[in-house]
């Protein structure tokens, strides 16, 4: 099969990402069926769609006749038979529960046809796994969005242990027709690229905040010149509970140095979990926290942020996740807001100042993950 041949779009799962998705393909000018469990669910899910396209059209980036035409294009579905039976592309999009996925893509096996490939929003299960459940581990693939996916553009394509080129090629090939910036993951492995890039920053902040010092807000002061979200306030505008279980999972896959601090957990049991229950590290009852730069520490700087993702970038080099640091710099530019990614980065700072932010990191929490790797320390890496 080929991209070309795909002339019907299956969304399974009709939250925020799976409506998010859904909207990307009518916006495409695919026919979709959007589908969940329940009625409510899935009315909640073309809500949320047109509210989006309505946005669009009052800021002048769609007509009211593209709107029409789009949802036009819009069916749905509580039978999960009903919602797959002549579909050629289906998107899981339900809750990060393996199980759960895995039950849901062995009854997708039996219903969807049998040429139809099948593919996960997933940011950390793997997708072998996933694939486990079918009798079409060749036609099962990673389809990683981002939220919000209508405007986010980096598609993480990722290749399970039995995916065939072909099923990734059109993966790859759908983004593309959908505007999006599709990267291809070669190896199932967690995280995948940008979310595993990332992970090092938050070990940090969870030791930062168990050694009490610097304040969360000191430390955001000091990096908030460089970025529209400082770090601390992008863990509450997340939500704290998120990056708990993310470094909870990561302790388990990856690493043990990735356990979160109990300062941390104590911050996830006192319910104060950031933007979504009011105050996290930050009061955000009156709308956005202020950040106050002059309280800026000394201790750290954004150079101790870029060695940490350069260093884990390297680490996906040599672990085969992705062969080509162009693609790394290509996802992570995409899937946050800097307009370079690590490699670049590194190049415009020198490897030099960066492994020795990461010494300097590992002097301090003592942490292998902060260890510059051999790739690191030789720095010779081009884009």
């Amino acid at each position: 099969m080929k991209a070309e041949d795909v002339k019907k779009i299956a969304m399974i799962g009709a939250g925020d990402m799976g409506h998010g998705i859904a909207a990307c393909f009518l916006q495409g000018g695919y026919p979709v069926v959007l589908r969940d469990i329940k009625q409510e669910f899935v009315d909640r899910g073309v809500e949320g769609i047109k509210k989006s396209f309505g946005r669009f059209v009052e800021k002048g980036k769609m007509t009211q006749e593209a709107f029409d035409e789009a949802m036009s294009r819009l069916s749905t579905a509580v039978d999960l038979e009903e919602a797959v039976k002549d579909a050629d592309f289906i998107i899981e999009a339900i809750p990060e529960i393996v199980d759960l996925k895995k039950s849901v893509f062995a009854e997708l096996d039996k219903y969807a046809p049998k040429h139809a490939i099948l593919a996960s929003n997933t940011s950390n299960i793997s997708i072998s796994e996933i694939a486990s459940a079918t009798n079409r581990p060749d036609k099962v693939i990673g389809y990683h969005f981002f939220n919000p996916a209508i405007l986010m553009k980096l598609v993480e394509v990722i290749r399970g242990d039995k995916s065939s080129d072909e099923s990734i090629q059109v993966g790859y090939e759908l983004a593309k027709k959908i505007g999006k910036v599709p990267v291809i993951v070669e190896k199932d492995s967690p995280g995948f690229i940008y979310n595993r890039v990332n992970e090092p920053t938050l070990a940090l902040l969870s030791r930062i905040l168990q050694a009490g010092s610097p304040k969360p807000e000191e430390f955001d002061a000091a990096l908030k010149p460089f970025m529209p979200m400082a770090p601390f306030e992008l863990l509450d505008f997340v939500g704290i509970d998120i990056a708990y279980h993310g470094l909870e999972y990561f302790a388990q896959v990856l690493s043990p140095d990735y356990k979160p601090t109990p300062a941390l957990k104590a911050m996830v049991e006192s319910v104060n979990l950031g933007k979504k229950t009011g105050k996290g590290f930050y009061d955000w009852s009156q709308g956005r926290p202020k950040i106050d730069t002059s309280k800026a520490t000394k201790e750290f700087d954004i150079n101790h942020l870029i060695a940490l993702q350069v260093n884990e970038a390297t680490k996906l080099l040599e672990e085969g996740v992705c062969n080509d640091p162009k693609q790394i710099d290509l996802a992570m530019a995409n899937g946050g807001g800097s307009p370079f990614g690590p490699f670049e980065l590194a190049k415009g700072i020198g490897y030099d100042v960066l492994n020795k932010k990461l010494e300097e990191l590992y002097d301090k929490f003592k942490l292998d993950i902060f260890k510059p790797t051999k790739t690191m320390k030789e720095g010779n890496i081009q884009v």
